[in-house]
């Protein structure tokens, strides 16, 4: 299939960066048809139109997010989620670094639809060199009029800034990240009430992922019966798909919501072209560490929400991870298990102690001190963190080894002892 990308530019526009191209490539055309055709609400009501979901991982409309702030109400904010923290994700940063004009133009189309005059991109502390890239890209576009005050010609102004976080993969979870701008601890609040009604400095807040506001320009210049042309009904648009693990050519790969597979991504020879060594594929990660696992049968899945939701996992932020049949399951578990507890802030006692507990039970089970009793054990403490939070994370925490659970029993059993009788530790 030939697929001519919309997000990722780049690929056959090397030099798109530069806003001299991008202005040559259709560049900020849309932002000139919605400052001078379009009111704000109508706007909203073309993204809503073309069912363009958040691209972070929820999946939420994002139209109908927009038209939850409460009317009225000023000043209110745009807080763009660039803390691409979630292992194996890697899409927004070749967006912000190879093709950052165009999720700027989302950006500024955005904040024009919620009438917001200040925008922040919070972006992960280990994205220097992209952050540098947007704040470039940001002045090119001041210097031409697209930002600032009275944007071409408009009465609309907008400043955008780009604030860098410091390493803490919670602060993308979106109450995290508000706490975390406005210079507190990135813990998650409690809601309600929402960032729509109480977000960034006690106003109404919009949060949106990169890649999701880099869809808002074509839907504004082409509309939104032409982006519902690609995808599936359910699932329209494009999507950025980032492959790792065991296979040999990692990378990002952009095509229609529900139009290739899982076997198309991996084996494809215009995507990631097979797994490395020609082994077979024993299990894969379909949104990082927070998905969970699915196997080889799953292979004929269709990459949409929708369909990978059916197969009993999530599509997420789309990181897909590859393991080979060579890989030892519950080791990979521990290794994400590590990684949750690691990251937990510590405000909600389910996940900040079963976090470390199942991380414990999985150190026994590896270095073969783990008895039956821990086996049963593992699904128990999982199961007491499930719904107890107050984000996501403790959730997510629970996927690798209840998804490994259900596929790959097996390999934890062949590593307890046989007699499940380990005398208690003194």
């Amino acid at each position: 299939m030939i697929w001519e990308p919309i997000i990722l530019r780049n690929k056959n526009i090397p030099e798109i960066a530069d806003i001299d191209v991008y202005e040559r490539n259709g560049g900020f055309t849309a932002l000139k048809k919605a400052l001078k055709e379009m009111t704000p609400e109508q706007v909203t009501d073309a993204v809503k139109a073309s069912g363009l979901k958040g691209r972070g991982g929820a999946g939420f409309p994002t139209g109908l997010k927009w038209s939850f702030l409460p009317k009225g109400v000023f000043p209110r904010y745009l807080a763009v989620n660039a803390d691409e923290s979630e292992p194996g994700t890697f899409k927004d940063r070749e967006i912000m670094e190879k093709n950052p004009h165009q999720f700027i133009e989302g950006v500024i189309l955005s904040a024009y639809a919620i009438q917001c005059a200040h925008a922040f991109i919070y972006i992960r502390g280990e994205y220097p060199g992209a952050a540098n890239i947007l704040e470039q890209a940001i002045a090119a576009a001041k210097q031409r009029g697209y930002l600032g005050a009275q944007i071409l010609g408009s009465a609309y102004d907008l400043e955008i800034t780009v604030h860098r976080g410091a390493g803490a993969y919670i602060c993308g979870e979106e109450t995290a990240m508000l706490e975390s701008l406005e210079g507190k601890l990135g813990m998650p609040r409690v809601k309600p009430p929402f960032p729509a009604v109480v977000g960034l400095y006690g106003k109404p807040t919009v949060i949106n992922n990169v890649e999701t506001l880099t869809n808002v320009p074509p839907i504004i210049d082409k509309g939104a019966d032409w982006y519902k042309t690609i995808g599936t009904e359910k699932s329209s648009g494009p999507k950025v798909f980032c492959v790792s693990g065991h296979v040999n050519r990692p990378g990002n790969y952009e095509a229609p919501l529900g139009s290739i597979t899982l076997r198309d991504l991996i084996f494809g020879a215009e995507y990631a072209q097979g797994v490395r060594g020609e082994k077979n594929v024993k299990g894969i990660l379909t949104a990082g560490a927070s998905a969970p696992m699915l196997t080889a049968q799953h292979l004929d899945t269709k990459l949409d929400y929708e369909a990978v939701a059916a197969a009993g996992s999530i599509l997420g932020s789309a990181s897909i991870i590859v393991l080979d049949e060579d890989t030892d399951i519950p080791w990979a578990t521990q290794k994400m298990s590590r990684f949750f507890m690691h990251e937990s802030c510590g405000k909600c006692t389910p996940c900040r102690e079963g976090t470390y507990w199942m991380f414990v039970l999985m150190e026994r089970i590896n270095t073969g001190k783990g008895t039956a009793r821990d086996m049963e054990m593992l699904p128990i403490v999982a199961n007491q963190i499930l719904g107890r939070t107050l984000c996501p994370l403790g959730e997510f925490a629970t996927s690798p080894v209840l998804g490994t659970l259900k596929w790959f029993k097996h390999e934890y059993e062949a590593k307890v002892s046989a007699d499940g009788n380990r005398e208690t530790e003194k």
